[in-house]
């Protein structure tokens, strides 16, 4: 078994991070329901790719990317108060199409299912 790696580490306490701060301490309303799914931390710990889910609604993801954007500098400082590295990664955000996959494959099951107990 293969031991974590030091930016497997960093990326688990900035997701931990994260979700405190979105938690407590972010106000703006675009994400009120947005959690993080991950956080992919380069080996040379220079960029924090981090990875979020939102509540579904045709422009949520679009608008909750624009407010990580917005916050992006006040999270990057908090984040860099709060873990005490020696250098804090950059920080870039993405929607997580993974539950939205995840949920359009379930549906599509109970489509099938749907059907086939109305064949038999």
């Amino acid at each position: 078994m293969r031991p974590f790696s030091r930016s497997d580490r960093v990326g688990g306490l900035i997701k931990e991070v994260m979700g405190d701060l979105l938690r407590k301490q972010i106000s703006d309303p675009r994400l009120a329901k947005a959690v993080i799914t991950d956080v992919e931390v380069t080996r040379d710990l220079r960029l924090a790719k981090i990875y979020f889910a939102t509540s579904s609604g045709e422009n949520a993801p679009q608008e909750a990317l624009a407010a990580f954007q917005k916050a992006r500098g006040f999270l990057k400082r908090e984040l860099a108060q709060r873990l005490a590295l020696r250098y804090m990664p950059d920080i870039q955000f993405f929607y997580d199409k993974s539950i939205d996959y995840g949920a359009r494959i379930e549906q599509l099951l109970k489509t099938v299912k749907t059907h086939d107990t109305n064949d038999h």
